[in-house]
């Protein structure tokens, strides 16, 4: 697919970017970026290696300055309020930024602590319950799975209530059951009323989580709309009867149960 599509209307943005561009010398990473964000929405922006989905984001995070075009997050424009900017989101990389001599508790305390919210130790458990991490709270986290790490790391970003958060591939090195305790976790925000921007490679992973789904090819979205637009841009699939035999992924959580565990 190389024309740009938008099927269906689009309803107001918590994120709005408009002909984003990028480049690294003489590298173009985003050519004209062009994406909408609902409010309480889940959008997935998918793209292979070097895409530049981890630099959208930095964008949006303020981190990095687009050399040309306009975002805005939550109504703030990125290049003129970047401090309105940063008080509206949460950002979750690729890699868990816990402190792993501390206790999962002392984790969520201490950044409600540095971000001078009132009773950080009623924050801190009420996230714990919500992330089902209250019985491994008074662990220290280096003995956590990849799964709660992950977990706690998405309960710490939350801390403030922010409207929108940003997860960058949150579920990359993760194995098949952690991960579905991630999506678990993602699906809860979207039901808060929580605006999710997800980047991912894995495409199962935005067909589970996204009401919207956006490609980045190039240095430009090339294709953004719901799972079903996205289908009706193919042809339509011929009918067969085939046997179909279960995946590796399916055998694994078979034997070992998908019931979240705090081992």
């Amino acid at each position: 697919m190389t024309n740009e599509t938008t099927p269906g209307q689009r309803p107001e943005g918590a994120i709005r970017v408009t002909g984003i561009t990028k480049a690294f010398g003489d590298v173009e990473v985003l050519k004209g970026v062009d994406l909408d964000v609902a409010a309480g929405t889940i959008v997935a922006l998918l793209g292979s290696n070097g895409a530049g989905k981890t630099t959208l984001i930095r964008i949006l995070a303020t981190l990095l300055r687009a050399d040309a075009g306009t975002a805005g997050v939550h109504g703030f424009d990125v290049a003129t309020q970047p401090d309105r900017v940063r008080e509206s989101f949460s950002l979750t990389g690729q890699f868990a930024a816990v402190d792993e001599i501390l206790t999962g508790r002392e984790n969520l305390v201490l950044v409600a602590r540095l971000r001078h919210l009132p009773d950080p130790g009623r924050i801190a458990d009420g996230l714990l319950a919500r992330f089902s991490l209250t019985d491994a709270g008074g662990r220290r986290v280096a003995t956590y799975s990849g799964g709660m790490r992950r977990r706690l790391d998405i309960a710490m970003s939350l801390i403030g209530d922010p409207p929108v958060i940003f997860l960058d591939e949150p579920t990359t090195g993760l194995d098949p059951q952690a991960r579905i305790e991630v999506w678990q976790a993602v699906r809860e925000l979207a039901e808060g009323g929580t605006t999710v921007l997800l980047t991912t490679q894995y495409l199962e992973e935005a067909e589970s989580l996204a009401d919207r789904i956006a490609i980045l090819h190039e240095g430009r979205i090339i294709v953004d709309g719901t799972l079903a637009e996205l289908k009706a841009l193919l042809p339509p699939a011929r009918v067969e009867y085939v046997e179909k035999q279960p995946t590796l992924e399916e055998i694994f959580l078979a034997v070992v149960g998908t019931t979240t565990t705090q081992k």
